[in-house]
């Protein structure tokens, strides 16, 4: 284990401990943003971008440093020498946590004590702000903005909008409902810390009840009814305010939804999202908390029988249809591709919306399976003002340079071994290698 330096030590990037002191924030407060200036992004979209990054111990990048321009960036390298960290660990400094897993100890690259992140982030509402994440194992992680540790990580969340896309969101459409649900918390609690509120709440609540459920049916016995009841209403509690949450939500993203096919898609194919919590009930934000309640008491004994919480926001689902026939079972691959990029692009109109600055659009290998004519499509939108910062990585530029022509692009090429360049390498064939399954 590497030693902790004394407490007056302030150090950059790359010290020998990553949970080294850092200003309080009464000492290093984050910059507030006027009332007058505030007033303004009511009526514009203001811009976020991250400047650079810096990463120490992550997967495939020893110590290795990133930068970036506000419009189109490319990370250009075969599979396996680390792009997908890089965009991994700007994720990470958005939202405190990896897309691709939620064990932090993955993240970390082998034999390292430790793994840090900092990047240096310009924002119209916020100004020029720091994010730093460090991990420990045995000790866990601490988030730092602007010199100033974040008592609680999900805070961070919402303050950096940014939109993921990668070959693994071919699930949304294709696979079970628990990857629809965390597409749907991950947008709303972007755009609503209330809303995170709730489902952090909930998932507690719902793992005790579920304890006591499964306790008193593996005794053969009644659970405690005063017990059981005061677990319900907080479930009932912060569960209706999820349902409720949710189905704004829906009303609201489906139209964002529609712009966004029309976008990329050449057919005329009309695309919906149904979001039906109660199957014989139809919810609405008003009646959600009475429509629960009385569901719960409707199965209280098939929880009974079966040890578990059978209903509420965990086993909810979010339908898609293509011409009101169900995506799922019916649609060709090349309508799930679509689909699957239309609810990407909706996803980031929507957080641009509710935010007021365009979110940090990541894009993960995508193009790889995708024909000339989408990839077009959606390079054009990256080339619009639509789209601010985009971070893409492909292992040929060629794919994303044939289509760009000569627009400004700003590409940096990652070798074996997580070595970064800002120039292309002379005695590489950048091209597509055996990899494991995470880059």
């Amino acid at each position: 284990m590497a030693t902790r330096p004394s407490s007056s030590s302030n150090e950059c990037v790359g010290s020998a401990y990553p949970f080294r002191h850092s200003p309080s924030a009464h000492q290093r407060p984050l910059k507030v943003v006027p009332p007058a200036h505030l007033s303004k992004i009511k009526f514009s979209v203001g811009s976020l971008f991250i400047k650079s990054i810096h990463l120490k111990g992550i997967r495939a990048h020893q110590d290795s440093t990133v930068n970036f321009d506000d419009g189109i960036n490319l990370i250009v390298g075969p599979n396996g020498v680390g792009k997908t960290n890089i965009l991994e660990a700007v994720h990470l400094l958005c939202l405190s946590k990896s897309f691709l897993t939620s064990n932090d100890r993955y993240v970390l690259r082998r034999g390292e004590p430790f793994y840090e992140v900092e990047g240096h982030f310009e924002s119209d509402i916020r100004g020029s702000v720091t994010v730093r994440a460090a991990f420990v194992p045995g000790e866990g992680k601490k988030i730092f903005v602007g010199g100033a540790v974040l008592e609680r990580m999900v805070d961070l969340v919402g303050r950096f909008p940014i939109v993921v896309f990668s070959p693994g969101d071919q699930r949304l459409t294709a696979e079970g409902p628990e990857f629809r649900r965390r597409f749907l918390d991950n947008i709303v609690s972007q755009s609503s810390s209330l809303y995170l509120d709730h489902l952090l709440r909930y998932k507690k609540v719902l793992k005790q009840r579920n304890e006591l459920l499964l306790s008193a049916r593996k005794r053969r016995q009644v659970p405690d009814a005063v017990l059981l009841d005061s677990w319900t209403q907080e479930l009932v509690l912060h569960g209706a305010a999820i349902i409720a949450d949710r189905i704004r939500f829906t009303e609201k993203y489906a139209g964002h939804l529609e712009r966004a096919f029309e976008q990329i898609s050449s057919v005329a194919e009309r695309p919906t999202i149904v979001y039906t919590p109660f199957a014989d009930h139809l919810a609405t934000p008003e009646n959600a908390s009475d429509l629960y309640q009385a569901e719960l008491e409707r199965r209280r004994q098939s929880e009974l029988d079966r040890g578990v919480t059978l209903v509420g926001p965990h086993r909810d689902d979010l339908e898609m249809y293509l011409d009101e026939m169900p995506v799922r079972r019916f649609a060709s691959q090349g309508q799930h591709r679509t689909f699957g990029m239309a609810l990407k692009l909706a996803q980031y109109d929507y957080l641009k919306e509710r935010s007021a600055e365009r979110p940090i659009l990541l894009l993960d290998d995508i193009f790889d399976n995708l024909d000339p004519a989408r990839i077009g499509a959606f390079l054009d939108i990256l080339d619009s003002d639509v789209i601010g910062q985009s971070i893409t990585t492909a292992a040929r530029k060629e794919i994303v340079y044939n289509h760009l022509g000569s627009h400004p692009c700003r590409t940096t090429f990652v070798e074996t071994g997580g070595l970064v360049l800002e120039k292309e390498p002379t005695d590489v064939l950048i091209g597509t290698r055996d990899s494991a399954s995470s880059d």
